[in-house]
């Protein structure tokens, strides 16, 4: 993925009611492996990768750069959320295309965390780049992700079989259309 050429960080970590978008830090590293390590986070991503490639893997202060979020809840990670561009290799495709991606902690599900948090970072991104679409893709079998791209407006654009599963392709913009 690559990043998404102008866009700069907030001037300040973006709050919501409950939650912090924050840059990285080396506090999240142990985090970060739980993250992708956890075999329910791993359902729909290809599974949970091994602690111990993780514990190698992971640099001090993972995923910093613009369109990388850490969704921290009283002083702790409970998620992240990412804005990249789409690979363009991959199927589904509306130019231009940032994909917006999360992953958060099983025990932070349920709470509203990836609504509140996904939301304040699609309002960043419209501010960033204003009218510019963000799509999001995730396989149809993951009914908290549908309900969560529905809450958040994305409507559907395709479906395509991806790494063995019915994948859901849809977009959002922050231009309202007239008509």
């Amino acid at each position: 993925m690559t990043e998404l050429g102008p866009v700069t960080w907030p001037s300040a970590p973006i709050r919501t009611e409950r939650l912090v978008l924050r840059e990285s830090e080396a506090r999240d590293r142990a985090a970060f492996i739980e993250l992708f390590a956890s075999p329910e986070v791993g359902t729909y991503l290809g599974g949970p990768r091994p602690r111990d490639e993780l514990e190698h893997a992971v640099p001090e202060v993972p995923g910093r750069r613009p369109g990388f979020f850490v969704i921290d809840l009283d002083g702790a990670m409970i998620g992240m959320i990412t804005l990249d561009r789409r690979d363009v290799e991959r199927p589904g495709h509306v130019r231009p295309d940032a994909e917006l991606g999360y992953m958060f902690l099983p025990e932070a599900w349920g709470c509203g965390y990836a609504a509140e948090a996904c939301a304040a970072a699609l309002g960043w991104f419209a501010d960033a780049l204003p009218g510019e679409p963000v799509v999001l893709c995730t396989q149809t079998a993951n009914d908290r992700a549908m309900r969560l791209a529905a809450k958040l407006g994305f409507t559907e654009v395709e479906r395509f079989e991806e790494y063995g599963a019915e994948q859901w392709l849809g977009v959002w913009s922050s231009v309202t259309p007239s008509g």
